[in-house]
C-alpha cells in the first residue's frame, strides 16, 4: 500500500478574469519509506500538491489517500485527527511557538495525542537527541539558530511518528553548511525510522539528496526521476 496515493487532483484559482490551473489532473503515489522531493519553478505547483496532500487546503476534483485513507472525502474533525497521527510538517519558516521551549515545542503534538506524561518525555528527549539537540531542551526558538530551530521544527514532526513528513522548502532559510546537516539528519532519520518524506525544494543539495525528484510544471507532473 502507498503512503499517498493521489488519482486525479485539480485546484483552479481566479485571479481577476484569469483561472489559474495550480493542479491540473495530477496523479502520484509515494510509497513506505521514500525521500522524494517536487522540483519547479515558482508557480508549478509544488506548494499547492504538499498543502493538498497535508489537508490544508481542498482539492476541486480528485481523490487524496494516506495510508489508505481517503482525506478528501472527511470532515473537518476527522482532517485534523489525521494530519494529528499521520502527518508531519516541516515549513521554512520554522512556524515554532516563540514563549514555549524546543522541548514544549517536540511535545505538543504528543500532547495532543494525549500520550502519557512518562512515555511522552522519554520520547521528546531521545526525539530532540536523534537531531543533535541534546542539552538544549530548555532553550527558546529566540535563543537557538536557524539551524537549531530548524531542526526543533524536525522533531515536532517526527516525534509523534508520522507515516509521512511534509517539508516545503525546509532549506529555504539556511546557510549552505547548516542544510547539508539538516539533509544528513533527515537522511537518517528515513534509514533509520522508515520515515517517508516529500519535499518541496530549490535547493540543488536536497535534490541531489533524494531517491526520487518528481518535476513540475503548470500543475502538471512534467518528469518523475528515480535515483
Amino acid at each position: 500500500m502507498s503512503t499517498v496515493s493521489v488519482r486525479g487532483l485539480v485546484r483552479h484559482y481566479q485571479q481577476g478574469d484569469v483561472t489559474v490551473k495550480a493542479l491540473d489532473g495530477v496523479d502520484l503515489d509515494i510509497g513506505k519509506g521514500e525521500f522524494t522531493t517536487l522540483m519547479g519553478p515558482s508557480g508549478s505547483g509544488k506548494t499547492t500538491l504538499l498543502n493538498q496532500i497535508g489537508g490544508l487546503d481542498q482539492p476541486d476534483a480528485g481523490t487524496i489517500s494516506i495510508g489508505g485513507v481517503e482525506i478528501s472525502k472527511l470532515s473537518s474533525g476527522q482532517l485534523a485527527d489525521v494530519r494529528l497521527r499521520k502527518l508531519g510538517f516541516v515549513f521554512q519558516s520554522y512556524n515554532l511557538v516563540p514563549v514555549l521551549s524546543a522541548y514544549e515545542n517536540a511535545e505538543f503534538v504528543l500532547l495532543l495525542q494525549g500520550m502519557p506524561a512518562k512515555e511522552r518525555r522519554e520520547r521528546v528527549m531521545q526525539t530532540l537527541k536523534d537531531v543533535g539537540l541534546e542539552g538544549m531542551e530548555h532553550r527558546r526558538p529566540g535563543e537557538l539558530s536557524g539551524g537549531q530551530q530548524q531542526r526543533v521544527a524536525v522533531a515536532r514532526a517526527i516525534a509523534g511518528r508520522p507515516a509521512l513528513v511534509l517539508a516545503d522548502e525546509p532549506t529555504a532559510n539556511l546557510d549552505s553548511h547548516t542544510s547539508e546537516s539538516l539533509i544528513e539528519l533527515m537522511k537518517q532519520l528515513n534509514q533509520e525510522h522508515g520515515i517517508t518524506f516529500l519535499f518541496s525544494t530549490h535547493d540543488p543539495m536536497v535534490m541531489d539528496a533524494a531517491h526520487r525528484v518528481i518535476h513540475m510544471r503548470d500543475g502538471t507532473i512534467e518528469e518523475d526521476e528515480r535515483k
